[in-house]
């Protein structure tokens, strides 16, 4: 076990990868877990009864866990920049930056509306951002190269080549995220055979894209791709993952 660790992830650069991503999944679900038990506590009007979990204040500040994530991810990222530890030690930084980035993310709508939209309609946005975080992150773990394309490579097919390459990749993404597809558009920087496909296929019907390119006849195409059958199943899924609805 330890020779197949060792070859193929530590010897791959996917260790950290890995880690990550498991420190970044346990610390989602314990926070979603951990959040509905305190919002039926709530809704109970048990909130204030003492108890190991609860929310926590600060000088009658209420400190929600995205400023915990905001710690863990800065210390991590200043430790691994300062020190460039090895394995174990960098896959300890990986599982702590994994598990801020969640608390962030498990947040990310507050960032967008700037109040605590938590249980609201609106918040499921943070549901979305842990999905797309999730996706790059199982797509970074699938290819040690950031556009596809690693070094020895590069240098095979000569600078210009490479370098061509790499616009076209990053063209995938750009035309992706103008056509509303972000996850598919960041997911295809490390993967650009899916980037080409999302800059291929038709474009949201409320992004960019549609809005400047999209004639009557498109737009309605878009409009019956992206209906009420895309939005039924992209709940579906946000129920999936948010463990509480």
């Amino acid at each position: 076990m330890g020779t197949w660790y060792h070859d193929h992830l530590v010897a791959t650069g996917r260790s950290a990868t890995v880690w990550l991503l498991i420190g970044f999944l346990v610390a989602y679900v314990l926070t979603r877990l951990i959040t509905r038990h305190i919002h039926a506590r709530r809704q109970r009007e048990q909130a204030t009864r003492d108890g190991p979990i609860k929310d926590i204040y600060i000088g009658g500040v209420h400190i929600h866990h995205q400023v915990w994530g905001m710690l863990l991810v800065l210390v991590a990222g200043l430790v691994e920049f300062r020190f460039r530890p090895e394995s174990p030690w960098q896959d300890v930084l990986a599982v702590l930056f994994g598990v801020g980035a969640a608390l962030v993310l498990d947040e990310f709508a507050l960032w967008i509306h700037l109040q605590d939209v938590y249980w609201t309609d609106e918040g499921r946005k943070s549901i979305d951002a842990v999905m797309v975080a999730l996706m790059v992150g199982l797509a970074l773990l699938a290819t040690t190269a950031p556009v596809g394309l690693d070094p020895q490579t590069a240098r095979n097919f000569g600078f210009d080549t490479a370098s061509l390459a790499v616009v076209v990749c990053v063209g995938f993404t750009v035309i992706c995220l103008l056509k509303g597809k972000i996850a598919t558009g960041l997911v295809g920087l490390p993967l650009p055979f899916l980037g080409l496909i999302g800059a291929i296929r038709l474009a949201k019907p409320t992004s960019y894209w549609a809005r400047r390119f999209y004639g009557a006849n498109k737009m309605g195409k878009a409009r019956a791709r992206f209906g009420a059958r895309h939005h039924a199943r992209h709940e579906r899924l946000r129920d999936l993952f948010s463990f509480v609805r």
